[in-house]
This record gives structure tokens, C-alpha cells and sequence, in this order.
């Protein structure tokens, strides 16, 4: 590692700007209509000012998500089935021991990671992987395990969450983590892309397409919308779901915001209400990737819940996070890491609608974005020499 620590070191030094670029004003791909105003392609939200990127760390395999530690080193989780450790001036640690194996195919691997609301008393961490089933059948499980004191190894990791069913499947795992304001952990789960397994994400028997809501030592929280239900899995929250990768708690009235990969067209930015259902693959804002519809080509049906914000064509996002620094002049908004669109991408919000859009290309696809305690961000970017990077504002 000492190679790497002495690359990340001088790559610190080297800043570049990422510019507000302006929206994609490419043609959508279908013809619907915004349900309401304001429902997509926002108005560009000008912040004045460039960012600054420093290139803190390289040579990371696909990173998938990053998790602060109360001292401010990361946690980072590598799609291969690695987790690192990335101090302060950028030195990137050998692989965490102690984690389980991973299905790196294709989508697979080590997915999000995120620390215990009580991390500082018992140093717990929670991931998401695909994990495999037996021949190849897989399914998005979650773990987690004590970190040790000197951050080399996981001990005594235990799964406490398996999507089922299994699927013989290397796509849409979902995966996005996040903790309640007491103390419950969402897990945002994908449909696993066939098209027999898509049609679950209607059916409550199943965790394919849901939001699921447990306990952090594994159990199904009581108060969820469907315990008790024949035939419905108590752990469910909220269901009709594509592929959510990201999720965050609003920092005000602690509901949960969930964002999803579409199919063609339609990336979806939702609030995921107990009970409710999401659509797919019912109503979307997209299409086939061969053009045709979606199932009888609905974008609103009654019963269905409607997303907050959607992306025609897709931005492919990553996790999100809601603002809270004073860094950056933007308090309440929401940042989104963008794949596809290659950019680091705001939203500019009044209460749950949005009311502005705002893209930074950062150059890479962007995975994850996390906020630092001095108000910076942190990124990473999903390539086979994937970087992490500190932005701030350039003036």
C-alpha cells in the first residue's frame, strides 16, 4: 500500500474546477406529461460559483459508498467485495478482514455501508452486498459487524437481513442503507431486472422492488405497515420499486427520500410512505430500452403514488444526501451523485417539491456523495481506478 499512500498524498495537492454545466436539454425519450407542475426539468439553479475538486485518493476498485467515522477517516466499500480505510491526507489501508464473500458479477458486489447511530459506543458497521446463494442464485443480504480498534478487520460479522426470493440474476440489487431517527434501518431493494422477478415488486409475499424497515439487530420493526397482514412480509415499508441505490432521511421531518434507477427515461426521486406503492412495473416515466412501452404504457394510475421529481433522459443516480453544512450556500437542498450524467447534481427544494436543478461535471461517473463536518463533500467515482474527491466552492 505504501505506493498508493504516496500517490494519494500528491494527488491532494492537484485541483482542478468542475463547472455548473446546465441541464441536459437532450429530447426525452417518451411523450408523457409531467403530472404536475415542476414534476421534471426544473429550472436551472445558478449558484454563482465553480467547484473545486481535489483528487484525495486513488486506485480504488469501483467504490460503491463511503461512511465517516467520528474522527473523520472513511469508510469505503469497493464493488470487488472490499472495504478500505482512507485517512486524513489520503492513504488508502489494505483491505478490511473479516467481511463475507461477495457475487461481484456484473452489478454485484459490496454495496452501501453506513455506521450504527450508536457507533461510538459499539463500533458497529452495516453493509449491503449480493450475496451468494448456492450455483448461481444471489440476493442483496446485509450484515454487520463490530470494527475493531484499529480499524483492520470486522469482528464477528452476522447477516441480519436476506431478500427473497433468490434470483439466478446479476442486476438491480438496490442496496441503498439508511438509520431512522430511532435507530430502524431501511434497506431499499432492487426487483433483480429479469422480467419474471420485475412483476414481484407488485407482490408483498416477496422483498423484490421494496423498501423494507428492521430493527438494527435484524427484526421486523413492529409498527411496520403490513405486520400482521396474511400473506404480506412484515418487514416491508413500501413497494412497487425499480432499483433504488439511494436513500436519506429529511434532516426536518424525518421522512424517508428514495431514488431509483428507470428504465429508459424515468428516474425516479420519491418519499417512501409506509404502505404505499411506487408503480413499477405497473406506471413509469420511461420505456423499454428497445423502445417499446412499459407493461400498457401508464404513467398515473390511481393507487399509485406519484414521484417527487423525475429524469427524462436519466441522470443513473447513485446515493443522495440532503445539505446541512454552511460551506456551500445550499442548506435543504439535496445533492445526488450522478452515473451517467457524470456530475454531481442539486436540487433546489421547497418542502417536497422541487423547484431547481443544478449539475456540476465532475468528469467520472459519481457514485456516492457524503457531506464532511467542516460542510465540504466528500465523492467517489465508479471506475476500475476509482477516486476519491473533496469538493468545495470555488469563488
Amino acid at each position: 500500500m505504501r505506493a498508493v499512500f504516496a500517490v494519494a498524498v500528491l494527488a491532494f495537492a492537484a485541483c482542478t474546477n468542475a463547472e455548473s454545466t446546465g441541464l441536459n436539454e437532450a429530447p426525452p425519450n417518451t411523450d408523457f406529461g409531467p403530472a404536475f407542475e415542476g414534476q421534471t426539468r426544473a429550472p436551472e439553479a445558478e449558484s454563482g460559483f465553480d467547484l473545486e475538486v481535489a483528487e484525495v485518493a486513488v486506485g480504488l476498485s469501483h467504490p460503491w459508498a463511503i461512511a465517516i467515522l467520528p474522527d473523520g477517516r472513511l469508510l469505503i466499500s469497493e464493488r470487488s467485495g472490499r472495504l478500505r480505510l482512507v485517512d486524513h491526507v489520503g492513504a488508502v489501508s489494505a483491505p478490511v478482514e473479516g467481511l463475507p464473500p461477495v457475487d461481484a458479477r456484473d452489478q454485484g458486489g459490496l454495496l452501501d455501508v453506513a455506521l450504527s447511530p450508536n457507533f461510538a459506543s459499539d463500533r458497529l458497521v452495516y453493509w449491503s452486498y449480493a450475496e451468494p446463494r448456492g450455483g448461481e442464485n444471489n440476493g442483496t443480504s446485509v450484515a454487520r459487524g463490530r470494527l475493531s480498534e484499529d480499524a483492520t478487520r470486522i469482528e464477528a460479522a452476522t447477516v441480519i437481513f436476506r431478500q427473497t426470493p433468490d434470483w439466478r440474476s446479476t442486476g438491480h440489487y438496490g442496496g441503498a442503507l439508511a438509520f431512522d431517527r430511532d435507530g430502524r434501518l431501511f434497506i431499499a431493494l432492487g426487483e433483480r431486472q429479469r422480467s419474471r422477478p420485475r412483476r414481484l415488486a407488485q407482490d408483498v409475499s416477496t422483498l423484490l422492488g421494496k423498501v423494507v424497515r428492521i430493527e438494527a439487530d435484524g427484526a421486523v420493526a413492529a409498527d411496520n405497515p403490513f405486520v400482521g397482514q396474511n400473506g404480506a412480509r412484515g418487514e416491508i415499508w413500501s413497494y412497487g420499486h425499480r432499483n433504488p441505490q439511494g436513500a436519506a432521511i429529511h434532516p426536518e421531518t424525518g421522512a424517508l427520500w428514495t431514488i431509483e434507477h428507470g428504465p429508459q427515461g424515468g428516474d425516479e426521486l420519491n418519499i417512501a410512505a409506509p404502505g404505499r406503492n411506487y408503480g413499477w412495473p405497473i406506471i413509469s416515466y420511461g420505456e423499454e430500452y428497445g423502445g417499446e412501452p412499459i407493461g400498457q404504457g401508464l404513467a398515473v394510475r390511481e393507487g399509485m403514488e406519484q414521484p417527487v421529481y423525475y429524469w427524462d433522459p436519466v441522470i443513473a443516480p447513485g446515493d443522495m444526501i440532503f445539505y446541512q453544512g454552511d460551506l456551500f450556500p445550499w442548506r435543504g437542498d439535496l445533492l445526488i451523485a450522478g452515473l451517467r450524467s457524470r456530475a454531481l447534481v442539486r436540487l433546489r427544494l421547497d418542502g417536497a417539491r422541487v423547484v431547481g436543478e443544478e449539475r456540476f461535471d465532475l468528469g467520472a461517473r459519481v457514485r456516492d456523495v457524503e457531506q464532511a463536518a467542516d460542510g465540504a463533500l466528500w465523492v467517489v467515482t465508479d471506475e476500475d481506478d476509482g477516486r476519491l474527491l473533496r469538493l468545495t466552492p470555488r469563488r
